[in-house]
């Protein structure tokens, strides 16, 4: 696509329309920057992929033209995707200081790590990329040390919100940088690109303290040991488990590979106040009364391999959910996840625990901003063009719909969805144009790409089964040199299934001996044919259409 000087271009390749894979891209006079790389995790009907990233084509086409990679925070649906994007290009990342500790892990899991250069970037601190100046402003979200972008470019100042909420008493850290955003505004700013996940609720989201007092009573009354899972980047959410586990006398084990990583890397960097004497090893915690532990764990969403959903099975090498535990599952139900929660919920009340979630005690709250933290950061930014991002289609919508509300003029407003260029002049914003977008999907070797035909075979053999028939044929004669034989698994028969194979195996037989010689001895044409006649004989019967593979023995 040709390049007009003197406009910009932001090109989302992912994160608008659907949940997951954000990831933007900023051109100008041949030069980009991408912010953030994230991933998503698949829906039930993906079967056997384990994430699903950005496609990656539009930036193998301009390799070369690329600057950098700028980070907002360290949620996987921002930072997932990098050891991938790593392998097509290798600019130099910027980030903070958590965000790095947090991909370090991955980096090195993916042989990455010496050819990756880092910076390091606190908030308040600039640096220039190409024609881009960049600031990092410090912003409230349910994670630690996230930032929002000052994009400073030859057209006008572009303010990226990254994830957000107005939170002036977050649990660690510094509250969000309202101040900074004011003074951007004063100056003026062309566009905000802004985060609208939570826009369909109204009014405020609560800050982090705000699940405290609900905390406080779970601590108070239970007399055996408290179990608490939530999201394992919930930084804020662990340091309050902390302190009331310090409080009421309780000692805290970790459990799970992610939390005990996140623990570790945010102790190490100072966004966890923890005492030396207060962790233990979960065989400490085995040794200890149980009103003296505390097990802080991963497995809020239900995971099977979690530690959580192992412990509710009695499956944990460590644990399991004992008679008088009192359960605290301190995380939203991520959609899709409602079935695996709810068997776990189940399997732990068979225990004798008290379960408590976010639907019985106020025991979370989203770190993504509502209606009114959304208005604040517009009243604070002032655009002169609104973008909304990061969200369903129809929450981009509603979220162009409250900015007209606040005052912005629907011809100020863009909306986009993945794969749009938006072209931005000093006094025009439009979508020009249109890029490759969709999505890579992943197997659960994190390194193996799924594409449509494997994703096809696999739906295929899920919903209609698999018929294998076996055949032996003498390769010089093209004899049958034994009865053929029909197995089959997963296809949904009448009956007990020994009249079905009967009559198929009968009908392999028929198909075998009605061929010619040559037909016999050439493996292929056999194999279809075989194929083809019983393909019309299981649809005849069973009206479905499972995948059916013959198998040709040499005798």
């Amino acid at each position: 696509m040709a390049f007009d000087i003197g406009k910009l271009e932001i090109v989302p390749l992912g994160g608008l329309g659907q949940f997951g894979m954000n990831m933007t891209v900023f051109r100008y006079d041949g030069e980009m920057i991408i912010v953030d790389c994230g991933l998503m995790f698949p829906d039930e009907d993906l079967l056997g992929v384990d994430i699903a990233i950005p496609d990656l084509t539009y930036i193998e086409e301009h390799r070369d033209e690329i600057r950098a990679i700028v980070l907002t925070h360290a949620h996987e649906d921002h930072i997932g995707a990098l050891p991938f994007l790593l392998q097509t290009v290798n600019p130099p990342i910027y980030g903070t200081r958590f965000t790095f500790g947090l991909i370090e892990a991955r980096l090195q899991e993916f042989g990455l790590t010496e050819q990756t250069t880092l910076h390091t970037i606190a908030p308040r601190e600039s640096f220039k990329v190409g024609p881009f100046e960049i600031e990092f402003i410090r912003v409230s979200h349910s994670l630690v040390d996230c930032v929002a972008l000052a994009i400073k470019t030859p057209v006008g100042v572009i303010i990226h919100t990254g994830d957000f909420k107005v939170d002036e008493t977050p649990v660690q850290g510094d509250p969000i940088d309202l101040r900074t955003l004011h003074e951007y505004g004063d100056e003026g700013v062309l566009a905000l690109l802004a985060d609208s996940t939570n826009v369909e609720r109204e009014g405020r989201t609560g800050s982090e303290k705000t699940v405290i007092p609900a905390f406080e009573k779970i601590f108070e009354r239970a007399d055996s040991r408290i179990v608490v899972a939530c999201f394992a980047t919930s930084i804020h959410r662990l340091q309050i488990v902390f302190d009331l586990a310090a409080e009421f006398g309780r000692q805290v084990a970790v459990l799970g590979r992610s939390m005990i990583r996140n623990v570790e890397t945010a102790q190490r960097h100072g966004f966890l106040d923890i005492d030396d004497d207060q962790l233990i090893t979960p065989t400490e915690a085995k040794r200890r009364k149980p009103d003296e532990v505390c097990l802080l764990v991963t497995g809020s969403q239900g995971e099977p391999m979690s530690a959580l959903a192992r412990m509710a099975v009695g499956n944990h090498k460590d644990a399991s959910i004992q008679n008088a535990d009192t359960v605290v599952i301190s995380a939203r139900q991520i959609p899709g996840n409602e079935k695996a929660i709810s068997r776990m919920m189940n399997h732990m009340f068979k225990q004798g625990a008290r379960v408590i979630d976010s639907s019985i005690a106020r025991i979370h709250v989203s770190g993504h901003g509502r209606q009114a933290d959304l208005k604040i950061m517009y009243e604070a930014v002032r655009p002169k063009f609104h973008i909304p991002i990061h969200g369903e289609t129809r929450q981009l919508y509603r979220h162009a719909e409250a900015a007209r509300s606040w005052g912005a003029r629907s011809s100020n407003i863009v909306l986009a969805e993945s794969g749009d260029v938006i072209e931005l002049t000093e006094n025009s914003a439009r979508v020009s144009g249109k890029v490759q977008v969709g999505r890579t999907l992943i197997d659960d070797s994190g390194f193996g790409r799924i594409n449509d035909v494997v994703l096809r075979d696999r739906k295929h053999l899920a919903y209609d089964g698999i018929v294998l028939p076996i055949v032996a044929i003498n390769k010089a004669s093209g004899e049958l040199e034994a009865p053929p034989e029909v197995v089959q698994r997963g296809l949904v028969l009448s009956d007990d299934g020994n009249g079905f194979l009967t009559r198929a195996r009968k009908i392999v037989g028929e198909t075998v001996e009605g061929a010619t010689h040559e037909e016999r001895v050439d493996w292929a044409l056999i194999k279809e044919k075989i194929r083809l006649d019983l393909k019309r004989y299981i649809q005849k019967e069973t009206g479905r259409r499972p995948m059916i593979i013959p198998v040709v023995l040499e005798i």
